[in-house]
């Protein structure tokens, strides 16, 4: 199994450091809005790298953070009239609910930044004595220039990073790429007792305390959107490996951008679409399935148009197992067996899982299944239900449990439900025709539900049923 590490830039066999343990983590929200789009799309194919090496028998502990204090947080407060910690609650609160909706498994953890704040000092202390960090007026910063490989992951020296680089301006930096790691209480915001005085942590440093919390000093993997790598991540390593001296991450995993009609997304370009908008009008498969089409490191261009071909898509995936449940549900094996050898779409499914998480073969895969087994049903009449079978527990192996784009039990749920009112509509139509006196016609439905295994039971209070 081999990923692209962006710190080496090139595919690298994963060797975790203690299998079948591994250890991950991924960049989570900023808990002051809605989360748009294109998060969506890193938090999905996170999981689904997640899911694909739990498929592999790997134990995987994965952590993802809510930054629940920041200045963005704050922003909104005053604009809402409203306290940070209500603005941020209530976000994290819609950021849970829509990972749901998404088919988003759980993490391990969910650490929250205003959880940490002890960890994230000791952090800050710890480098502040290693005379990588400097106070200046209950502000502390830290000095890149004290950690020499700054930049190495996103292969740029510190000339090229000065030049242009996004970065606050602020006349207490000895260097302006020097990032704050504490902030100085200003009147109003959130604060914690600090031995710089009243204060709140830099967004940078939650992530390299919290992951060493939760995951320990070196982590396996570290995931998340292109637009991190710097400054984010960056800092990520120059704050994780000065304070602890060796290897913060082993693998760098990256998630490309994503545009909207060919143009990059922005509330200014009025082009902003949010994951809960977009749930309103198609489903989580589909938007699932959107997004595996498409190498996760890759830009991706969004358009309504080829999320509706997605939906479709997810069509063809649950007709095909809606007969399968159909078929299984009959427990006839008496049939023909076709000639159709499902581990060689086991061995393709890794194969091409393997190499750097390659979703657009692995779903190609798929379709290329679908089609195949739906030949096979046109053309025979009575097919052996170890057919079925094979069909079904190779779909929920990697349909549903690695990329989440069909859900069996949904279906059968869904199925129930139709054929309970199926029924009850039959009962309120039986009932019609006693009252009309047409007894006949009654009881030739009472007696074919009968020969379906459905046994009705008249009373006083109207007509019950259960299945024989």
């Amino acid at each position: 199994m081999r990923f692209y590490n962006t710190f080496s830039k090139t595919k690298e066999e994963f060797i975790p450091q203690n299998p079948p343990t591994v250890s991950f983590y991924t960049c989570g929200p900023t808990v002051y809005d809605y989360f748009h789009i294109g998060n969506a799309r890193s938090f999905i194919m996170a999981d689904v790298i997640r899911r694909y090496l739990e498929y592999k028998g790997y134990d995987v502990k994965f952590v993802m953070n809510l930054t629940d204090v920041d200045d963005k947080i704050i922003k909104k407060s005053i604009e809402e009239k409203s306290t940070p910690k209500e603005i941020a609650d209530f976000y994290a609160n819609a950021f849970f609910e829509d990972i749901k909706k998404l088919k988003i498994k759980s993490a391990t953890t969910f650490p929250k930044a205003t959880q940490h704040i002890q960890e994230m000092i000791e952090l800050i202390k710890d480098l502040e004595e290693k005379g990588v960090a400097y106070n200046v007026d209950g502000n502390v910063f830290y000095d890149v220039t004290k950690f020499p490989e700054y930049g190495k992951l996103s292969g740029k020296n510190l000339d090229e990073l000065s030049v242009g680089a996004r970065v606050e301006v602020n006349e207490q930096k000895r260097n302006p790429l020097d990032f704050a790691l504490w902030k100085k209480a200003k009147e109003g915001e959130p604060s914690w007792d600090s031995p710089w005085g009243k204060g709140r942590p830099g967004w940078h440093v939650e992530c390299s305390a919290m992951s060493s919390k939760h995951l320990g000093d070196t982590i396996d993997i570290h995931a998340g959107g292109n637009d991190l790598i710097f400054p984010h991540h960056e800092n990520e390593i120059a704050q994780s490996e000065a304070a602890h001296g060796h290897k913060f991450v082993r693998y760098w995993i990256h998630f490309g951008f994503l545009n909207i009609n060919e143009e990059k997304m922005s509330k200014s370009l009025g082009n902003f679409l949010t994951a809960r908008e977009i749930l309103k009008k198609y489903s989580a498969e589909a938007i699932r399935l959107f997004f595996l089409q498409t190498y996760y490191g890759g830009p991706l261009n969004f358009s309504f148009e080829l999320l509706a071909a997605a939906e479709k898509g997810v069509e063809k995936i649950k007709n095909l197992a809606e007969r399968i449940e159909s078929e299984i549900k009959k427990d006839d094996n008496v049939g023909i067996v076709p000639d159709f050898n499902i581990k060689q779409y086991y061995e393709e499914f890794e194969k091409v899982m393997d190499d750097d998480i390659n979703t657009p073969q692995a779903v190609a895969l798929i379709f290329d299944l679908i089609r195949t087994a739906n030949k096979i049903i046109s053309d025979l009449n009575n097919i052996n239900l170890s057919f079925y079978k094979d069909l079904k527990k190779f779909l929920t192996d990697t349909a549903e449990n690695v990329f989440g784009i069909i859900h069996f039990e949904e279906l059968n749920k869904k199925s129930t439900q139709l054929d309970e009112k199926l029924i009850n509509l039959i009962l309120d139509l039986r009932t019609k025709l006693k009252k009309q006196k047409n007894y006949e016609m009654a009881d030739l439905i009472r007696d074919e539900l009968n020969k379906l295994g459905i046994e009705l039971k008249d009373g006083k209070d109207g007509t019950i049923y259960k299945f024989k």
